[in-house]
């Protein structure tokens, strides 16, 4: 079967192509594939090499020229300056303690809110599905850059008990936790790494088929029931997970 082309990739995508481009030239600069120092491909060889407008490339070079990452110099080209930085307010907490804190300057979004949600007990190997859930799609920035989405399941039982603008203002976990006559027996979180679909990207601002790390958080009561779930989808090129393995 013949490999796509990167311009088949583009076309496939509802994001912005100069988006796209702008993620990709990006990934190209932190793989190293344009190095520091090195002055990377005119406007008409990439024009040439994605099949797009010269404009189109001019935008997505504007877009990482902002970002420090370039710098263009007339009559002699356009110059990797620095490899872009990693953000730190993308990590993924791997203790209870973190899990609970909100990102500095965080905003969630709500995009959809639906009651009576169910979920399908066999996708679970931890806890009893509750009969209904109350369901969140959130969209989670900082500094108006997206960096996650989740689908949000919580207990409709504990619907009394939560306050309203708690579901656009903390964390997922956060929802359950220290909740007056409800303790989280067990919490547990999986990580497995994908690539971005075109809802996604579109989503998070990426390309079509850049990397995405899924999260699911699961929070089980002492009955065993499941009172929270959160699928969550960050994007790769912000994410880090750092796990301390002796003390």
């Amino acid at each position: 079967m013949q490999k796509p082309s990167s311009t088949d990739l583009l076309e496939k995508s509802n994001v912005a192509r100069y988006i796209q481009l702008a993620s990709l030239f990006r990934g190209r600069i932190e793989r190293g594939d344009w190095a520091i120092g090195a002055r990377i491909p005119t406007v008409e060889q990439l024009s040439k090499e994605f099949g797009v407008a010269g404009m189109t490339i001019r935008q997505a070079l504007d877009q990482i020229e902002k970002e420090g990452l370039i710098e263009r110099f007339r009559a002699k080209g356009t110059f990797v300056r620095a490899r872009p930085e990693r953000d730190l307010w993308c990590e993924v907490q791997t203790d209870w303690n973190g899990l609970l804190m909100s990102r500095a300057d965080a905003q969630i979004e709500v995009l959809s809110d639906t009651p009576g949600a169910t979920l399908a007990q066999a996708d679970f190997d931890h806890g009893t599905v509750a009969p209904s859930y109350r369901h969140l799609r959130r969209l989670h920035r900082r500094q108006n850059v997206p960096f996650l989405v989740a689908d949000v399941f919580v207990d409709e039982k504990l619907q009394p008990l939560i306050p309203e603008e708690n579901y656009s203002t903390t964390t997922a976990m956060r929802l359950v936790s220290d909740l007056p006559g409800v303790r989280v027996a067990d919490a547990r979180q999986i990580l497995s790494v994908a690539s971005a679909d075109v809802e996604t990207a579109q989503l998070l601002q990426l390309s079509l088929n850049d990397p995405i790390v899924l999260v699911q958080r699961l929070a089980i009561d002492e009955g065993g029931r499941l009172i929270l779930v959160a699928n969550g989808i960050y994007r790769g090129d912000k994410v880090r997970i750092d796990m301390k393995l002796l003390t």
